[in-house]
């Protein structure tokens, strides 16, 4: 059973992400800021990573997302934000500044958050 991380600093994403999740057969864990998803990703090794941009600071997610590539942890990564639309900002994905392989907005409807994660899941085990 593919294990997958949320790190968002808004408990109720994880719980609706863990409810979504759990239902298509994934076990799912949750950590509030980017110390414990540091954390929980060299304890538990999940196979995806859903990452927050903004928590404990505004750039959390980003900074995490290059610590991780930094590191060598090569684990598909689907960022989750609502920055573009309250700021205004067009951020996507960049190997070098963004470095995840899925940019998707919030709020992110079930089957679409499930249909990224498969095919991530799918493309990494190729």
């Amino acid at each position: 059973m593919p294990r997958i991380l949320i790190v968002d600093d808004d408990p109720d994403i994880i719980e609706a992400g863990k409810l979504v999740l759990e239902r298509e057969g994934y076990e799912v864990e949750g950590a509030p800021n980017r110390a414990e998803g540091l954390a929980r990703i060299d304890e538990s090794e999940p196979d995806l990573l859903i990452l927050d941009v903004m928590m404990e600071e505004p750039d959390d997610g980003l900074n995490m997302a290059r610590e991780l590539r930094k590191a060598g942890h090569t684990l598909p990564i689907i960022m989750l934000t609502s920055v573009n639309a309250a700021m205004g900002l067009n951020i996507d994905k960049d190997e070098e500044m963004v470095p995840v392989d899925e940019f998707q907005s919030k709020p992110v409807e079930p089957a679409t958050l499930v249909a990224k994660v498969k095919g991530l899941l799918e493309k990494a085990a190729s």
